[in-house]
């Protein structure tokens, strides 16, 4: 792994990586350390290049080949939600093609709420167990992170799961 600046923090994905499933465009990511991946937390955005009619009324998330890219980052990433970006709706948008939602214009995205409630908690597992093991601690970041997606966290979530 490689200490250093985070790379550009703005990737832009083509269709044809999109089609190919390619996670070329998070490369320069993968090399970081873990202590620069959670110094560069909310600041990654992701553009797909997709070309789309402009009578085609979906949602980006509503768009397949779209979603199962999204799935493989997530799989591959599992630190990927606490990189992107939180206040334009990245992290929003990355969950919405997770996450069985709701789209409508004057309430935007609304989550089934068991589904956003087991991914949270995952997610919070996943990436509290990853930092620890490099003496890092993150716990702000995926409290922030939750937050952002109306996930709110009781105060004894973090000394219920103290150990390994």
């Amino acid at each position: 792994m490689v200490s250093g600046l985070a790379p550009e923090g703005t990737l832009s994905i083509s269709a044809q990586q999109v089609q190919d499933q390619s996670l070329e465009p998070l490369q320069p990511w993968f090399a970081l350390d873990p202590k620069d991946l959670l110094q560069a937390s909310g600041s990654l955005t992701l553009n797909f290049d997709w070309p789309r009619a402009a009578e085609d009324p979906r949602e980006l998330s509503e768009i397949t080949e779209l979603r199962l890219w999204s799935l493989r980052a997530d799989a591959l990433c599992p630190w990927l939600p606490l990189l992107l970006e939180r206040s334009s709706g990245q992290l929003t948008r990355h969950v919405a093609m997770l996450l069985p939602h709701q789209f409508s214009r004057s309430e935007g995205i609304r989550f089934a709420p068991d589904s956003l409630e087991l991914w949270m908690t995952h997610r919070l597992y996943l990436l509290d167990h990853w930092s620890r093991g490099y003496g890092l601690n993150c716990r702000g970041n995926l409290e922030q992170m939750a937050a952002v997606l109306g996930f709110e966290l009781d105060g004894s979530f973090w000394k219920e799961h103290q150990h390994h």
